[in-house]
């Protein structure tokens, strides 16, 4: 494992352990070289999955791995300062990922994915998933949040009247 600080590529692995939800497993790691320690992850990897991005009329335009990465980095960002763990990213990362890998198809498209973490942060929190929805929905409009949360409001007021 190459070093993030000096780029050696030797490092000794110092501590293993599994993560909270078991699905993965973090390694802290000391380079060998200048003695930086730092941490990597090792996630089950099922199959190869490609993501088939849409064009602006809709059309599948670009393909591109699916990258764990840019998925964590997506929901923390609509996440950020609303008081949610980085273990509650961490797991519902970990569930569209499986689901997407046991899926079956080779191909995925954005949208599903965008879907799957819309209703991901549904569950979470409404403010981050109307923060999602806004990049991924494309609001161009002030009116376009207003439509949209009131939809969020009705839908948290119906399941409060559920329960």
């Amino acid at each position: 494992m190459r070093c993030p600080f000096c780029a050696h590529e030797d490092s000794q692995v110092k501590d293993s352990r599994p993560t909270e939800d078991a699905t993965a497993i973090r390694r802290r790691r000391q380079c060998t070289k200048c003695g930086a320690r730092f941490t990597t992850f090792e996630r089950v990897q099922l199959r190869e999955v490609t993501i088939v991005k849409a064009g602006a009329d809709g059309t599948p335009q670009r393909r591109e791995p699916f990258d764990r990465a840019k998925l964590e980095r997506s929901v923390a960002l609509a996440c950020r300062k609303r008081g949610i763990g980085q273990e509650q990213i961490d797991q519902l990362v970990s569930g569209i990922q499986r689901q997407v890998e046991t899926a079956g198809e080779a191909e995925v498209s954005s949208s599903h994915i965008g879907e799957l973490v819309m209703d991901g942060l549904r569950q979470i929190d409404s403010v981050a998933y109307i923060r999602f929805a806004s990049v991924y929905r494309d609001f161009s409009e002030a009116r376009d949040f207003e439509e949209f949360a009131s939809t969020v409001t009705e839908a948290g007021g119906a399941k409060a009247a559920q329960e």
